[in-house]
């Protein structure tokens, strides 16, 4: 019986003639996502920024939320945030921070004087700027650790320049991701944070993969050219890739889909997650390698295709 292959055993595409588009591409959408961090900046959540949550369960079992979110928008303290929670007729508001106690305390009045008559109030949070400061600083520092972390791995995990390759990969992968929350204008909070963290780990997934195939191909050939190496590395493990990034996309969807709206925005940053990281493994990290002068056998491989059967060591 004949398993499933969504990509041929035998191909030999090659990848790397597209790194004369690919790596500028790459290069313009970065610059833009930095200039866009500068200028415009994320979407920050109520844990970053502070403010007001409040969950409510409608009495009658089913919660309309645009009458919610436009009855929280008219009390004039700022653009609300509403969204549908797990449970059947629970959804959660968020207002804007408001200067001081007084103001905190008309929020609530408001809120309460509103929706009281229809909705029990399950929980109620507030946020102050102090304790969204700290979490600022908990949150990128978070980040910047386990980043570190991840570099450290790939520099002491592989050849150098097989390291280097990789390092750009990631770094590529999480600036992108940080610009998709800059473009749709998904709320950056603390799961937002997890969201990163997660691409990482999935990107280092897929660079190890092609790399460590890259580096057992370096062992066996010792003449073939290195975009004929790469090449191949690709092409060896694209049934593995294409299989995982369509199975974990096809999941992501689904949560996209039918996981309401608690979860959207994680589910969205993490499927356009997976596209990065699967284009950045394919068309970033190894094509770099021809960059950064792939070495083999302490000789300086070359970086251009030529003609020739692939030999294999002795």
């Amino acid at each position: 019986m004949r398993l499933l292959r969504l990509w041929p055993d035998e191909s030999h595409f090659d990848f790397m003639r597209f790194r004369r588009f690919t790596f500028p591409l790459s290069a313009l959408l970065s610059v833009a996502t930095v200039v866009l961090f500068v200028t415009v900046g994320l979407n920050f959540g109520i844990d970053f920024k502070g403010g007001t949550l409040v969950e409510l369960q409608a009495k009658s079992g089913k919660a309309d939320v645009a009458a919610v979110r436009h009855t929280a928008n008219s009390f004039g303290f700022g653009e609300s945030e509403v969204q549908e929670l797990g449970g059947e007729g629970q959804i959660l508001v968020r207002f804007p921070l408001q200067a001081g106690e007084q103001g905190q305390t008309a929020v609530m009045n408001k809120a309460h004087a509103a929706f009281d008559a229809d909705y029990d109030f399950r929980r109620t949070e507030t946020v102050g700027p102090r304790v969204s400061g700290e979490l600022v600083q908990s949150g990128t520092l978070g980040v910047v650790l386990s980043v570190v972390a991840v570099l450290l791995y790939l520099w002491f995990r592989f050849e150098r320049e097989l390291a280097l390759g990789a390092i750009v990969g990631t770094l590529h992968d999480i600036v992108l991701t940080v610009g998709i929350f800059i473009i749709t204008r998904i709320e950056f909070n603390m799961t937002s944070i997890a969201a990163i963290l997660t691409i990482v780990g999935y990107s280092l997934n897929e660079t190890v993969v092609v790399f460590d195939r890259t580096r057992e191909l370096m062992r066996r050939y010792k003449t073939i050219p290195t975009v004929e190496l790469l090449n191949l590395s690709i092409n060896s493990t694209m049934s593995r890739t294409v299989m995982t990034s369509i199975s974990t996309a096809l999941s992501l969807l689904a949560l996209v889909l039918f996981g309401g709206e608690a979860i959207k925005g994680f589910a969205v940053v993490m499927l356009c997650g997976v596209v990065i990281c699967t284009y950045s493994a394919i068309f970033v990290s190894t094509p770099v390698l021809i960059y950064l002068g792939l070495m083999l056998s302490g000789v300086k491989r070359a970086s251009e295709s030529r003609g020739g059967v692939p030999q294999a060591a002795e």
